[in-house]
């Protein structure tokens, strides 16, 4: 029999035995869309965590010199968090200390942040970040000003009143008004605007563009950190190279200012992007690790769905298998056609699997944070094993109708 006169009987008897063939296909259905699924959503993370987290809220190349991280990825104790508490600040001669001690070329910038409602004439916007910062900040974090200016290091260094907002912040308080050379008040503190940057979009359902940006020394100290301190430094180099070599250099020269001995702990955290997504990575594989088992187990309660499905349709089809032999079908012809059947059966539960995991896939990205991206090996993946599964479980049903005498089958009443 040829092979695709064997996959057309197939279809017309799934056709015909459409409730029995629902059946059979549920459990490759299902292992195959969770597979489609959540290699989707982990591949759209992967992508994400790299290229949106990373660069967005970390910086490529970047680190921060901090009091205690800002970003931790693992169980953090009680006694763990209170050592924190007990380190001192990072002081503005601590900062200025580091920047002059780094030979390699680097970009910095201090960093403070509070959060307050911003105000003008009547229009109160709640909850705002509000970011303490020098001129650097803007080329750190890869800003785009969209309207106007970003402040000057003199402005900076004199602590002049003049606020940069994202671009969310800006339509708010200033809806169809151009919102440059305005002011704002922050706190009750007044401030000029002086520059509004390009959308950045959100982050895990967050906005990224409800902040202001002003200059460090200006009466926004008052409230994002203590008198004479900033939250952090940051530092971008041009490479890893580099920036691992400046990561070293800073830790150097803060622990010779903290005097701290060879064998005590640094009281200070320098923070990269690297550890995060470590993390990340440690997840990741975990996920990758666990999902063959998950899948696994779908398929084989599948296998073993088709496989009772096919035992009955030899038994209720072992008057025509009898036929079929007495007219000259040999014993491979007969395992062919049942093999094609099963096999068809599981194929076509695996794209219904694909397709499902696709659109599971893309209503999570739509309704949730969560990103998807469809990686094509997985899609091969899920129909391939699906096919195996059918060949699997049709082989022992394929035997046992190849093995049935012509005779005794020909009697047999159904």
């Amino acid at each position: 029999m040829a092979f695709f006169e064997a996959v057309r009987l197939a279809l017309q008897m799934i056709w015909a035995q459409k409730m029995k063939s629902a059946f059979a296909l549920i459990g490759v259905f299902i292992g195959v869309t969770f597979l489609i699924a959540v290699v989707s959503v982990v591949e759209g993370m992967n992508r994400y965590m790299t290229e949106r987290f990373a660069g967005t809220v970390l910086g490529i190349n970047t680190f921060r010199l901090r009091r205690f991280p800002d970003f931790e990825v693992g169980n953090v104790t009680a006694e763990t968090w209170r050592s924190w508490i007990r380190r001192p600040w990072i002081t503005y001669e601590d900062a200025e200390a580091v920047v002059a001690g780094i030979t390699v070329p680097v970009l910095t910038a201090w960093e403070s942040e509070g959060s307050a409602d911003v105000e003008h004439r009547g229009r109160r916007i709640t909850g705002v970040r509000i970011i303490g910062a020098t001129e650097r900040y803007f080329d750190i974090k890869s800003y785009v000003i969209e309207q106007g200016r970003a402040f000057s290091a003199q402005e900076a260094r004199t602590g002049q009143p003049v606020a940069v907002l994202g671009r969310e912040l800006a339509d708010s308080l200033f809806p169809g008004l151009d919102p440059i050379g305005r002011e704002i008040r922050i706190r009750d503190f007044p401030y000029r605007v002086i520059g509004v940057v390009e959308r950045q979009g959100n982050l895990f359902g967050f906005s990224l563009d409800k902040f202001v940006v002003a200059p460090a020394l200006s009466p926004v100290k008052r409230f994002v950190a203590p008198p004479g301190t900033i939250d952090a430094l940051v530092v971008k180099a041009s490479s890893q190279a580099e920036m691992r070599e400046a990561m070293m250099q800073a830790e150097a020269i803060m622990r010779s200012r903290r005097g701290l001995r060879p064998t005590e702990e640094n009281n200070f955290t320098l923070e990269g992007a690297e550890a995060v997504l470590e993390f990340w990575e440690r997840i990741n594989r975990i996920l990758l690790a666990a999902l063959p088992g998950l899948v696994s187990i779908s398929l084989v309660v599948g296998g073993i769905v088709i496989m009772n499905i096919m035992l009955m349709s030899v038994a209720e089809r072992t008057r025509e298998i009898g036929i079929r032999k007495s007219l000259g079908a040999r014993r491979r012809d007969i395992m062919r056609q049942f093999l094609v059947e099963s096999s068809t059966l599981a194929t076509i539960g695996a794209a219904l699997g694909v397709g499902a995991g696709l659109a599971g896939a893309a209503a999570v990205a739509a309704a949730t944070p969560l990103p998807a991206s469809v990686a094509p090996w997985s899609i091969a993946v899920g129909v391939l094993l699906g096919a195996g599964v059918g060949v699997a479980a049709g082989v022992y049903p394929a035997s046992r109708a190849s093995k049935l005498d012509p005779v005794e089958a020909i009697r047999h009443e159904t």
